[in-house]
């Protein structure tokens, strides 16, 4: 039963994929359960419910970056839950990069994604090195020439 579930929950997964790779807006939000979930930790007041919300996202994300691709990175499917890692690219309609990558915990029920957790950022190029980062993370300066440990 266990392996029988597994195998649904990443085949759910791969037809999200192929529906995102295909720019398939309706093949993407029939992947979704109507009371879907998301959820966004490291930003509250991003989550929402409803397929209404996924097909505007994926609406706006269409339109926006016409060529975008995704892909998995790593996987693991256990029962009716899947931790993937994806990365996203393409070029936005102003010529700028559009990147994510991170980290989705999607639940599956009765062969449609009935919620996320979602770990997804943009991706920063040239952004502060891990010593200016974590001192604005606790709100205080760098010290020059002070040596880190971890």
């Amino acid at each position: 039963m266990i392996l029988m579930s597994t195998r649904g929950t990443q085949s759910v997964i791969e037809d999200l994929l192929t529906a995102v790779n295909a720019h398939n807006l309706n093949a993407i939000v029939e992947c979704f359960a109507k009371d879907y979930v998301n959820e966004t930790p490291a930003h509250p007041s991003r989550g929402f419910r409803g397929r209404d919300q996924v097909r505007q996202n994926w609406q706006t994300i269409l339109r926006g970056v016409p060529g975008v691709q995704a892909r998995i990175l790593r996987s693991c499917f256990r029962d009716d839950e899947a931790w993937t890692e994806w990365e996203m690219s393409g070029l936005r309609n102003d010529g700028g990069l559009f990147q994510l990558r991170g980290v989705v915990i999607f639940g599956i029920r009765q062969g449609s994604i009935f919620t996320a957790r979602f770990y997804m950022e943009p991706v920063e190029r040239g952004s502060p090195d891990i010593n200016a980062a974590t001192s604005r993370l606790v709100g205080s300066a760098p010290v020059q020439g002070e040596e880190t440990t971890t």
